[in-house]
């Protein structure tokens, strides 16, 4: 009686799971004898590849943005000011600082700008 119970038990534990799983998302299939399945949808981990680079893209505009504001004697003033700060001046510093790309940019919107 008590190995039966205890199958039963672990058959209900193993419902639980997969309705848990499924809760957050199912797909349902046709298997060849015709019987309509259901089976949770796994999710991908992490951020997506996508939303990183336009993270990055959007950063360097606002860089070059900032630096063919102010121009780019003030910008470096700026950045270099931002060196002899705190830790996280410091880091803020290390990311503004002017690169080849950041440049470009800068140079493209100062015609906008001016």
């Amino acid at each position: 009686m008590t190995n039966s119970y205890d199958g039963f038990e672990d058959r209900l534990e193993k419902i639980d799971t997969k309705h848990a799983k499924m809760a957050r998302g199912y797909k349902g299939t046709i298997d060849r004898d015709g019987l309509i399945v259901f089976r949770p949808v796994r999710r991908r981990a992490g951020v997506p590849v996508k939303a990183i680079v336009v993270l990055l893209i959007g950063f360097f505009v606002f860089k070059g943005m900032v630096m063919a504001h102010t121009g780019a004697s003030i910008y470096e003033e700026r950045v270099a000011a931002l060196k002899n700060g705190t830790l996280i001046e410091q880091v803020g510093a290390f990311a503004m600082q002017p690169d080849p790309v950041t440049v470009g940019v800068a140079t493209q919107l100062g015609h906008i700008f001016n």
